[in-house]
């Protein structure tokens, strides 16, 4: 007979020496390195120059963690950061939040647009944000190997006990939850595979804000509906009919149901698709 719960007890740490390794960071960094070759690719495609990848690589890496680490402190625990400010540079010790890291992409890539591609940033959400889904599902993935974000307690056969967490054992010990973590990552992976699809089979790159709004809609929408059975993230929660990370979602999934709107009802812009970096593209003609 089948157990009817799933024990949960992977070490998050992958090396513990004079280095130490863990699942979260690798997550992090193959999710970047992953996004940075996707991206690329699709400047290539499009014959965009080589050098911009460098630069929005720095843009959306330090965008990426200072929001996110905003975000937690002035949305979840500004009363504690305000009374102790120089622990806002902790971030060894947790405390990243997803819809603050969105806002500080969503400032890079107007930045990135206005110094370096001179282009309508939609251009560049378009084709960053394929990668961020992909990202956001190994971002997920590193969670459940730290055995945090989990759900509340559920009969379903999948339920993990997450024997390493304090937070289970003090709320749920003996109960099985839900891993809320790989239902996100299976979200944004299934958005990531749609969109990939939409870019390179459908040419959607045309239609400017497109593949931006369907990964608002898609990321924020889940995770609206992920929350109803998700633990509450700081105490104040408790009391509100929709929690911290729900009312953040709402301006995303509108924002992009209008993009998509938009996209749909404007006529496509024709691009070219020479399949090289600009930068190469000069050399050649160069020799010639």
């Amino acid at each position: 007979m089948l157990p009817s719960f799933i024990t949960w007890d992977v070490n998050p740490t992958i090396i513990d020496s004079f280095v130490t390794v863990r699942w979260y960071g690798l997550m992090f960094a193959i999710g970047f390195w992953l996004g940075y070759n996707i991206v690329a690719k699709m400047f290539k495609r499009e014959g965009m120059p080589e050098r911009w990848m460098g630069i929005l690589l720095i843009y959306v890496g330090v965008a990426t963690i200072v929001g996110a680490r905003l975000g937690h402190v002035f949305f979840y625990q500004w009363d504690y950061y305000s009374a102790h400010p120089w622990k806002i540079l902790a971030t060894w010790e947790g405390g990243l939040a997803s819809h603050g890291g969105a806002i500080g992409i969503i400032i890079a890539v107007i930045l990135f647009s206005i110094f370096t591609t001179k282009r309508n940033p939609l251009w560049t959400f378009d084709r960053l944000t394929v990668a961020i889904a992909l990202v956001g599902c190994l971002i997920r993935i590193g969670n459940l190997m730290n055995s945090e974000i989990f759900g509340v307690a559920t009969e379903l056969p999948w339920g993990f006990k997450f024997v390493r967490s304090e937070e289970w054992h003090r709320m749920y010990y003996g109960l099985a939850c839900h891993p809320t973590q790989i239902y996100e990552a299976l979200t944004y992976l299934a958005l990531f595979v749609l969109m990939m699809w939409m870019y390179w089979k459908r040419n959607c790159g045309e239609r400017p804000g497109l593949l931006f709004g369907t990964f608002l809609v898609g990321t924020f929408g889940s995770r609206f509906l992920i929350e109803f059975i998700k633990n509450d993230q700081v105490p104040f929660e408790a009391a509100m009919t929709y929690n911290m990370g729900q009312l953040l979602s709402i301006p995303f999934v509108v924002l992009g149901a209008f993009l998509i709107i938009w996209a749909l009802t404007h006529k496509r812009v024709a691009l070219s698709y020479p399949n090289e970096f600009s930068d190469t593209q000069k050399d050649k003609h160069k020799k010639k």
